[in-house]
């Protein structure tokens, strides 16, 4: 998997480059045309945010097995019952928002294989409207643990978010709290449970990627 033990996520570096590089010509040319400075002022404060946005930190994932861990750091804002329409069964959905400010590197929230994974183009509607779980553009995959139980991560891009990324493939093994991808620039996971999973989350909860304990299984 992409960006283990690197800073900054990958996928960010052309963007603090190309802000980069306007910052440092606006400002080369600032002293020519005072008023090129403001601008550079504010491309150099956009590098700067960039960079936080991409920012990449280490975590340190529960060892307990039955742990189902936050694939995203953010706000729980949807728990609760919901029929999720790859496996065809009724599950427990969790929804997790993502702001501007929050780290988007997502983290695999059970260690399994990856028993199928999907993609649907869509509507980039705000992620807290209802509609976006059907009408999104979203990324998914089903894993199956060691123990035969599925569930299921979809990443669901939104308002501002326009690109998925997401590194796992059918067929791959995974681990629990290793990162799988991003979305960038705002968005919402949404975790699938088995019914039975015992769940350690409320609504609004503040959730950490590769740290939170969602819910355990059975």
């Amino acid at each position: 998997m992409r960006n283990t033990n690197t800073p900054i996520a990958a996928e960010g570096y052309p963007f603090i480059v190309g802000a980069a590089f306007i910052t440092v010509v606006l400002a080369a040319l600032g002293s020519k045309i005072p008023a090129l400075l403001f601008l550079a002022l504010l491309f150099g404060a956009l590098t700067l945010f960039i960079v936080f946005f991409f920012r990449n930190p280490e975590r340190t994932t529960s060892a307990d097995e039955n742990a189902v861990i936050a694939p995203a750091d953010g706000v729980v804002i949807y728990l609760g019952p919901s029929r999720e329409e790859h496996l065809g069964e009724e599950m427990t959905k969790i929804s997790i928002f993502m702001s501007v400010f929050n780290v988007h590197v997502n983290r695999v929230p059970i260690t399994g294989k990856v028993l199928d994974t999907f993609y649907i183009k869509g509507k980039f509607l705000d992620v807290r409207d209802e509609r976006a779980t059907f009408e999104n553009e979203q990324s998914g995959l089903i894993i199956e643990t060691v123990k035969g139980m599925k569930m299921v991560v979809v990443q669901v891009a939104g308002l501002i978010a326009r690109r998925i990324v997401c590194y796992a493939a059918k067929g791959d093994q995974l681990v629990r709290g290793r990162r799988y991808g991003l979305i960038r620039f705002g968005s919402r996971l949404d975790v699938y449970l088995p019914r039975e999973t015992v769940v350690r989350v409320r609504m609004g909860d503040k959730t950490v990627a590769g740290e939170t304990i969602l819910g355990l299984l059975p």
